[in-house]
Parts: structure tokens; sequence; C-alpha cells
């Protein structure tokens, strides 16, 4: 049965609808966040989080950027950290799913299963710790707050199954016209994979973002903490002094207040990549989670 045209525009007129209610309901969560994040902390025990608070404040911002200084390095150190790293850990990690791609390398079952098994099982954290703090050297360095969450074995696999989805006549043309193994990782895979690529570049950027236990463990010189690390300490410091009398809490600390505008602070500048990557992000997930 043929649809006309009316239908058409009705039907598309109802989905439309439909992403602009769904759209709206999942956008109140982040509307009370950031409206919460201006609340008077009195406001918030007392009548909890709401969109129309009583009084407004932004205590909780004046703390954290009471030290505007602190937050500038903080956000200087954590962009270098995501930047680099991100393109690092890309480069590296495709290569290793290319190379677990590529049917002439012997073992690569092998050596794929020895990469999952790693995991799986590690050798706990003290022996992480003398490892990279004492054997590599890498304390209180920006090498370490890279290289620590640099590799997961989860998105090398998402990487190799992606490739997966590459008509292996390419490789096979490019070595019949004398192309090398890093030209065709270079000139064929990586441009073929570029929604993957994009899909786990945010990944791996979130997770260098959010990063702030590397910090904790393996620097001390204040001037390499990541911004994550900053608002801990800030948190923490408040959390402290609100129970220093008597062990019990004052109203006047910007406690609750406090968390989400750490949150508004430390999420919103990643939020603006999204949009880059979005068109990449269906594609390269479906695609990497069924090819085998």
């Amino acid at each position: 049965m043929a649809i006309n045209n009316k239908d058409q525009m009705a039907m598309k007129g109802l989905s439309y609808a439909l992403v602009a209610v769904a759209s709206f309901f999942a956008f109140i969560p982040f509307l009370v966040l950031v409206i919460s994040s201006f609340t008077a902390e009195q406001d918030i025990i007392l009548n909890g989080f709401r969109i129309f608070p009583e009084k407004m404040s932004t205590d909780a911002y004046a703390l954290i950027f009471k030290n505007p200084t602190k937050i500038a390095n903080a956000y200087s150190v954590t962009l270098q950290v995501t930047i680099i790293g991100t393109l690092v850990s890309l480069f590296f990690s495709s290569m290793t799913a290319f190379v677990l791609f590529r049917k002439e390398v012997k073992y690569r079952s092998a050596l794929a299963f020895f990469l999952y098994f790693t995991e799986l099982f590690n050798g706990g954290l003290a022996a992480f710790y003398i490892v990279v703090g004492s054997m590599l050297g890498l304390r209180n360095s920006m090498a370490v707050l890279m290289l620590v969450p640099m590799f997961h074995v989860f998105h090398i696999l998402i990487l190799r199954n992606f490739m997966n989805s590459v008509p292996y006549s390419l490789i096979e043309s490019a070595n019949i016209d004398g192309a090398n193994d890093l030209q065709i990782f270079l000139k064929v895979i990586l441009p073929l994979s570029k929604p993957a690529l994009a899909v786990i570049g945010l990944f791996i950027a979130l997770v260098y973002w959010n990063d702030w236990w590397t910090a904790m463990m393996f620097i001390e010189n204040r001037n390499l903490h990541p911004l994550q690390y900053v608002l801990y300490l800030i948190l923490s410091s408040v959390n402290l002094a609100s129970n220093m009398v008597d062990n019990v809490p004052t109203m006047d600390a910007p406690k609750e207040s406090l968390k989400l505008a750490m949150v508004v602070v430390a999420t919103g500048p990643i939020l603006f990549v999204y949009p880059f990557v979005q068109k990449y992000f269906v594609k390269g997930i479906t695609i990497g989670a069924v090819k085998g």
C-alpha cells in the first residue's frame, strides 16, 4: 500500500515531536544540575533540588575560582594531557588493531588473547605503583599522566573489529602496487576507519579528562595537578572544614552546591567535543560491535 505525501509529512512531524519530547525530558536533569549549582546551600538542604529555587547563590563557584590561577593551570594541564594523550593513544591503539587485523600475522589470535588476559588479571596495585613510580621513574611528570591511562584493550578490540569490515582486497591491491605496511596503514586503513577512530577518540578523551586517580598516586608537584584532582582537593577540604567542630557539619559550607558546580566546571568543555563526532558515533559503535 502506497503512502502519500500527507501521510509521510504526518509521520515525520510525529517523529520530530516524539524526539523533541524525549530530548526535553533528557535535558531536564542537566538543567536541574546547572540551576542547583547556583542555588544557596540552605535552600538545597531544606527544599532539595528544584528547577525554581527560592534563593540563588554563587558561593560554590566563588569557592572553586577562589584561586583562578590554580584552576587555569589545572585546565591547561588537563587540556595538554587530553589532547596529546588521545592522539598518541589513538595512533598506537589503531596500529595494534591493524596488526591483529592482518591475516599474514602469525599467532594473531594468541596475541589478542594475551592482550585480553591482561584486562582480566594484573599484578595488583603495589606492583603497579613500584613499576611506574620507582622502576620507570615517572613520578611528578606529565608523562605519567599520559602513559598510565593510554591503552585499553577494549578500544583495541573495537578498532580491530571495525577494520574487519574493510575489504581485504584493498590491502592486497595496495601490496601489488608496492605499498609497505606503514603506507597501507596510513593511506588505506586510517582514512576508512574515521568513524571508529572518532568514537574511540571520544572514549579515550573522556578517560583522560576524568582521570584524577593517576595524579593522586604519582603527582606531588601542584603545578602538574589536573583539573579533576584539583576539584577533588577542593571538595575534600570543604568536607574536612565542615566537620572540624565536634564532627557536626555546618550549613554554611556549600558542599551540595559545590558538588554540582564541580560537575558543571569539569564537564562543560568536554561537551563541545561531542557534536564533532556525533555523526560517526552510531556507525562506529555498531560496526565495531557486530563484526567478528
